[in-house]
């Protein structure tokens, strides 16, 4: 007969783990001896060893015992339920650590491989930093509240970007950031972008959002919010559409 301590040496375990699996029921606790102390058979060792290849095969201490007792058809049913048990929890693991990845890579929220690629062209076409970043958490707020009209807008906007002409007006928008709110520059931008809005439209009605949403709102209140310039230059352009 031997130890607590001696069958947690042999069978390669705790003697915490040893008093955890008699907490749980899975072994039985023996009698004490004459001087109070646990005492351990072969049949203990055996049992023990059972128990720690299913726990460290990944089957969840509650269902241990259940096992044990499990005729062969029950075992290997069960096994196969834990089976497919784990590989959820491997799935789910690998997204999150996906999940991980992007936002290591700062990619807080994915947008469409499309998206990614054209805020890269802002980039190479000479938008600032703070553009770029804009544009990016404006699409993000689009595809997430809007996401059935969110990519006929992105290819809309794409298209005129696209445009040499007309991805002119868009960086004087954009390094109109620093500029005064009063400065005359913004007046005239604000009537070729007008112009350019009427010649690509006309009386048709721009690609939009749903009717009655708030999001076109929260979107120009976010870039008006970022310089007055772009506030003023908002105002004079929705003047130059309405007169």
């Amino acid at each position: 007969m031997i130890t607590i301590g001696q069958l947690a040496g042999y069978i390669g375990v705790s003697i915490k783990t040893v008093r955890v699996y008699h907490d749980k029921g899975l072994l039985p606790e023996p009698d004490r001896d004459a001087s109070g102390y646990r005492r351990y058979g072969a049949n203990d060792a055996v049992e023990l060893i059972k128990i720690r290849t299913l726990a460290e095969a990944g089957v969840p201490l509650a269902r241990i015992r259940d096992l044990r007792a499990a005729s062969d058809e029950e075992f290997r049913q069960a096994l196969g339920e834990i089976d497919d048990e784990l590989g959820a929890r491997i799935r789910s693991l690998q997204e999150t650590q996906g999940r991980l990845h992007r936002l290591a890579a700062g990619r807080l929220v994915p947008l469409p491989g499309e998206v990614v690629a054209h805020l890269e062209d802002l980039a190479r076409w000479g938008f600032t930093p703070q553009w770029v970043d804009l544009q990016r958490d404006l699409w993000i707020l689009v595809f997430a509240t809007h996401p059935d009209r969110a990519i006929t807008l992105f290819h809309d906007q794409a298209e005129i970007l696209a445009d040499p002409t007309l991805r002119q007006l868009f960086l004087g928008y954009d390094h109109a950031h620093d500029l005064d709110a009063d400065d005359p520059r913004l007046d005239d931008l604000a009537r070729r972008i007008a112009a350019a809005n009427r010649e690509r439209y006309g009386s048709d009605e721009r690609p939009g959002l749903d009717t009655g949403s708030e999001i076109p709102a929260l979107i120009q209140g976010r870039v008006n919010a970022s310089s007055p310039a772009w506030e003023r230059l908002d105002s004079l352009i929705r003047a130059q559409l309405n007169a």
